[in-house]
C-alpha cells in the first residue's frame, strides 16, 4: 500500500464524515441569522443533549466497522453477517429506550446544563421533536459502520451525504420559508434521519453479495464472540463518556458566562467539529486497513498503515490550521450576523489554530487501535485527558474566564494525543507477538 491507496480510501471517508459536523454547522448558521442569540443557544444545548445520547453509543459505528473489516480481510461472510446483526439489534433496543425515557432525559439534561430561561425553552422544542428519530439514528450508525468496514465506501458516502444534504435543505426551508425557527431545524433532522435509515436498509440488501438471513439465535449470541464485542464496546463507551463529560462541562461553564458567550462558544465548537471530523476520515481509513491487516494476517499492511497514519496526521494538521488561520473571520461570519457574537468568536477563535496540532495524533492514530479492536489504551488515554481537563478548568477559568475554558479544552486535546501515542509500542508488540504464536 502507498499514499495513493491510503488517500483513495481516506478522501471519500473524509467527505462522508465531514457532512456530519456540517449538519450541525448548518443548523447553527440557519438559526444564527435570526435576531436573538437565544436561538443559537437553544440549538447548541439541544445538540449537546443528542450528542450525549448518540455519542454514548457511537461504538455502534466504530466497532461494527472494525469487526466488519476483520471479517472482510478474512473473507468470512458468516462473520460479516454477524458483524451487522448483533449491533443492529442493540441499536433498535437502545433507540426505543431513549424514546420511552425522554422526559427524565430532558429534565436531567436541562437541570445539569442550567441555561437561561429563553435558551431552555428553545432547547426543549428542539429535543421533543428530534428524540423520535433515536432508533433510526442508531441504526444508521450500524449501517454506515458495516458499509465502511466492508469497503463499500461509495455507498456509505452517498448515504451520509444524502442524509445531511437533505437535512440542510429542509432546515433552510423550514426556518426561512415556513418560519418554524428551532422547531424547523429539529423537524428537518428527524425527517432526514428516518429517510436515510430506510434507504440504507434497501442499499444493504441490494448492494451486498451476502444472502440476508437472520442467523440462528445460538450463533447470534455466541458467548465468546459476544464477550469480545461487549469488551470492545464497553471500552468505547467509557471513552465516549469521558469525551461527553468534557463537552458538557465546557457547555455548562460557557452558559454561566451569559447567552452571548454561550452562542460564540457554540459557533467555535461547530468549527472544531468540522476540524475533528476531517481527521476522522483518516482515522476511519486507518481502522479499515488495520482491520483488514489483522483479518488477513498481513503484518506489512499493518506497519504501512501505521506509518501513513503518522504522516497524514501531521499534514492534515498543517492544512486545517492554515485554512482556518487565513479565513477565520469569513468562516465565523458564515455562522452568525450578530456583531457581538462575531466579536467574541473572533476573540476566542485563536484557540482553534492550536487545536489541529495538539489533537491530530489522538484523532487519527485512534483509528489504528479501533481497527485492531484494542480499545483499552483508547479508554485509558481519554480518562487521563479528562482528569487533565478538569484540573485546568478548575484552576484556569477563575483567572482567565473563557480563555481558561479554551485552555482546558486544548490541554484535554493534547492529553488524548499524548497518552494514546504512549501505547503504540505496546500495541505493536501485542499484535506481532500474537501473530508469532499463531
Amino acid at each position: 500500500m502507498n499514499h495513493r491507496a491510503y488517500l483513495a480510501l481516506a478522501i471519500p471517508l473524509t467527505i462522508s464524515t465531514m457532512t456530519t459536523p456540517l449538519l450541525g454547522a448548518v443548523d447553527t448558521a440557519v438559526v444564527g441569522q435570526l435576531p436573538d442569540p437565544a436561538y443559537i443557544g437553544g440549538v447548541a444545548v439541544g445538540s449537546i443533549i443528542f450528542n450525549t445520547l448518540y455519542w454514548l453509543f457511537g461504538f455502534l459505528r466504530v466497532s461494527t466497522s472494525a469487526f466488519a473489516a476483520q471479517a472482510n480481510g478474512a473473507n468470512d461472510q458468516a462473520q460479516g453477517t454477524l458483524a451487522l446483526f448483533r449491533p443492529f439489534l442493540l441499536a433498535v433496543i437502545v433507540g426505543l429506550c431513549f424514546i420511552l425515557l425522554q422526559w427524565p432525559i430532558e429534565y436531567a439534561a436541562l437541570t445539569l446544563i442550567a441555561p437561561e430561561a429563553d435558551v431552555s425553552k428553545f432547547a426543549m422544542e428542539y429535543f421533543r421533536i428530534r428524540i423520535w428519530g433515536a432508533p433510526f439514528t442508531l441504526m444508521n450508525y450500524v449501517i454506515l459502520g458495516w458499509l465502511m468496514g466492508m469497503s463499500k465506501i461509495k455507498i456509505s458516502l452517498f448515504l451520509q451525504v444524502f442524509m445531511n444534504v437533505l437535512n440542510m435543505g429542509l432546515a433552510i426551508l423550514f426556518v426561512h420559508v415556513f418560519s418554524l425557527a428551532v422547531k424547523g431545524v429539529a423537524m428537518a433532522t428527524l425527517i432526514a434521519e428516518i429517510t436515510a435509515c430506510l434507504i440504507g436498509l434497501l442499499l444493504l440488501m441490494k448492494a451486498s453479495p451476502i444472502q440476508w438471513k437472520i442467523p440462528p439465535v445460538g450463533t447470534l449470541i455466541d458467548s465468546h464472540s459476544m464477550k469480545k464485542m461487549f469488551i470492545v464496546n464497553r471500552d468505547l463507551f467509557i471513552r465516549t463518556i469521558c469525551l461527553l463529560a468534557v463537552f458538557n462541562l465546557f457547555t455548562a461553564k460557557g452558559a454561566s458566562f451569559g447567552t452571548e458567550l454561550l452562542a460564540a462558544n457554540a459557533v467555535l465548537i461547530q468549527i472544531h467539529y468540522i476540524m475533528a471530523y476531517f481527521f476522522e476520515g483518516f482515522a476511519n481509513a486507518s481502522s479499515i486497513f488495520v482491520g483488514k491487516a489483522i483479518g488477513s494476517n498481513d503484518e506489512k499492511l499493518y506497519k504501512k498503515t501505521l506509518t501513513l497514519s503518522w504522516q497524514w496526521s501531521i499534514l492534515s494538521a498543517f492544512f486545517i490550521a492554515c485554512i482556518y488561520g487565513l479565513f477565520q473571520e469569513q468562516i465565523i461570519g458564515l455562522f452568525t450576523n450578530l456583531p457581538r457574537v462575531i466579536e467574541l468568536s473572533n476573540t476566542y477563535g485563536v484557540w482553534l489554530i492550536i487545536f489541529p496540532f495538539v489533537a491530530c495524533f489522538g484523532l487519527v492514530i485512534y483509528g489504528v487501535f479501533t481497527g485492531a479492536t484494542e480499545i483499552a489504551p483508547v479508554r485509558n488515554s481519554m480518562i487521563y485527558a479528562l482528569i487533565a481537563y478538569i484540573i485546568v478548568q478548575i484552576t484556569a477559568t477563575p483567572i482567565l474566564d473563557n480563555h481558561g475554558l479554551w485552555l482546558a479544552f486544548i490541554v484535554f486535546s493534547m492529553g488524548r494525543s499524548g497518552f494514546l501515542v504512549m501505547y503504540i509500542s505496546r500495541l505493536n508488540k501485542k499484535i506481532f507477538h500474537h501473530k508469532q504464536e499463531s
